[in-house]
């Protein structure tokens, strides 16, 4: 899996990686053993999110993996910065944007001599981005929005890598040379054999030739096989079984529980999950965290944990709103001084980050049912300390569930019943 990685990467002894991820973090580990082994140099960040843009600017690293939370954060602050500037500032800045995005569709070309000069090289520079020679994200999906800016901001190759940690981190990697399209994980690296297999109660089947409107090679659930998967979960037999399959075309395949498909060039496209599906009353399955991973897009929004059941016709969510950006909104409106706890209690933010919801969910084409009709906003992040997250971030479903039981009740009820008018 490493090996493969770094074929498509091309580590060298001159790279320089500012480690921030989490080290339980298979992404992290294989970017790191990566660079270790061609000689490569590795900083480590001072441990606070706070800091982080000013310990890339001392490292000015080469190589960067990140989360689409990172990236997103970063693009919501310079968006915000632009709009401040506003006037003449803005329009060139929008201008820039456009024509840099129009040649990257139109002619795969990552740079332009006036705009990078004039504007995107001071914008990177000032982060600590200006030597970055390629950018990986991974761990959840990147919007096609964010990854185009960062295309243009850095005039470098923006990648997207997909796998999980069964899988030693990327199963797919899209290719540094393509920079003309997007919404995908590129195709399967060196070591990886890819199946898609169907999930008929969810209506994907491997002979799909059509996904929403647009031409497909087939869609199902994503199964991989090759030396990167694991062989089992310590002293879980059980679980080992429903991860593994050991029969079907061979055996040896490990089921990832994403759903995707092959586009007409041959590019892996997640677009559902199996795993964490539930049923919502009128018999319409939802998974949760391909919701969640539209709902993180919302600048207002730091973490979220969707909830449905088959009882209820509609979703609620519970979110931990981004202290920087809800603070700075509450500062626009004249209040000073307020903690995230009080901000959390006010109804015109819920207000806010309802309607900021819908928009994100109308934007990436989630459906009526999908998008969350209430939502309860918490001041204390979910994390290891308080057991609502693993070390990589991953939600613990139950343990939210349990300790929000109470605030959902009070959300349903407060859901007016659906109009009986049709």
């Amino acid at each position: 899996g490493m090996q493969s990685f770094g074929d498509v990467i091309e580590f060298n002894a001159q790279d320089r990686h500012l480690s921030y991820l989490p080290l339980p973090h298979i992404f992290e580990r294989i970017v790191m053993v990566g660079l270790l082994v061609n000689g490569a140099s590795i900083g480590f960040f001072r441990g606070d999110a706070k800091l982080l843009v000013e310990d890339l600017v001392a490292l000015r690293p080469t190589i960067m993996p990140a989360a689409p939370r990172v990236l997103n954060k970063i693009y919501d602050k310079i968006m915000a910065g632009i709009a401040q500037a506003g006037g003449l500032k803005q329009k060139l800045f929008n201008q820039a944007l456009a024509t840099k995005r129009y040649n990257l569709v139109h002619h795969n070309q990552l740079t332009h001599s006036i705009y990078d000069a004039l504007l995107f090289h001071k914008v990177s520079k000032a982060l600590g981005l200006d030597a970055i020679r390629v950018l990986v994200s991974g761990s959840a999906p990147l919007s096609p929005n964010v990854m185009s800016f960062f295309r243009c901001l850095l005039s470098a190759p923006v990648i997207e890598g997909y796998g999980q940690t069964e899988g030693s981190a990327a199963a797919t990697i899209s290719h540094p040379g393509d920079c003309s399209t997007l919404g995908h994980v590129g195709g399967p690296v060196d070591c990886v054999e890819i199946l898609l297999a169907d999930v008929s109660e969810m209506g994907y089947l491997r002979t799909d030739t059509m996904h929403n409107a647009t031409e497909c090679r087939g869609r199902g659930e994503i199964w991989i096989r090759g030396p990167n998967v694991f062989m089992k979960y310590y002293k879980e037999p059980e679980k080992t079984a429903e991860t593994m399959e050991m029969n079907i075309a061979g055996g040896g395949w490990l089921k990832t529980g994403d759903v995707g498909l092959w586009t007409m060039e041959g590019n892996l496209q997640i677009i559902d999950r199996k795993k964490n599906i539930f049923k919502l009353s009128q018999g319409e399955y939802v998974a949760a965290e391909k919701i969640e991973n539209v709902l993180m897009q919302s600048r207002f929004i730091g973490q979220c944990f969707v909830y449905g059941d088959s009882y209820q016709s509609c979703l609620v969510a519970i979110i931990v709103p981004d202290e920087d950006v809800v603070t700075s909104w509450s500062s626009e409106r004249g209040n000073t001084n307020t903690t995230l706890s009080q901000l959390c209690q006010d109804a015109q933010l819920r207000s806010e980050i309802m309607q900021d919801i819908k928009t994100v969910s109308k934007t990436n084409g989630l459906h009526g049912f999908e998008t969350p009709k209430a939502i309860y906003l918490e001041s204390e992040i979910f994390g290891v300390e308080n057991g609502l997250t693993t070390p990589t971030f991953k939600l613990k479903r139950q343990q939210l569930k349990q300790r929000y039981q109470k605030d959902i009740d009070r959300l349903y009820a407060e859901i007016p019943p659906p109009s009986s008018k049709l």
